[in-house]
């Protein structure tokens, strides 16, 4: 099992506003004009699913599990490489959170050297979109 991981982010606004948000993708939608638009090209959103453009083809991934407040998992629906991601969210004071996003693959040498780059990439975009949203009530 490959693990694949995004930098930390502090994200200022606290961790149940967060999860409310990103627990319920619509969401996302919501507020999409105020994410840079650079950040959302390729960026998807429904209730429960995302899809993003990736160099080997789109992406779909549907949340498969939420932990109140703390976690978001989600498995992939259309990938040409299957993967389970997740949100973790952990408070930091009463006012943000850091956020770390987590990538898990079954991946051979082979495939892995081809898409390691490419989705490190990736989960790093996804996290920059996630960072830079005005979470609101």
């Amino acid at each position: 099992m490959s693990t694949f991981e995004s930098s930390i982010r502090q994200i200022a606004y606290p961790q149940q506003l967060v999860y409310n948000s990103l627990s319920n993708l619509d969401n996302i939608n919501k507020v999409k004009n105020k994410v840079p638009a650079d950040k959302l090209q390729g960026l998807s959103f429904t209730n429960d699913s995302i899809t993003m453009s990736s160099p080997m083809g789109d992406v779909t991934m549907q949340i498969v599990n939420r932990e109140p407040i703390k976690t978001i998992k989600f498995e992939t629906v259309k990938s040409p490489v299957p993967f389970n991601f997740w949100i973790q969210l952990l408070p930091v004071t009463e006012s943000s959170c850091k956020m770390k996003l987590t990538v898990k693959a079954e991946l051979n040498p082979f495939i892995k050297g081809m898409v390691e780059k490419p989705l490190r990439q990736a989960i790093e975009k996804i996290a920059d979109v996630l960072e830079s949203i005005h979470y609101e009530e």
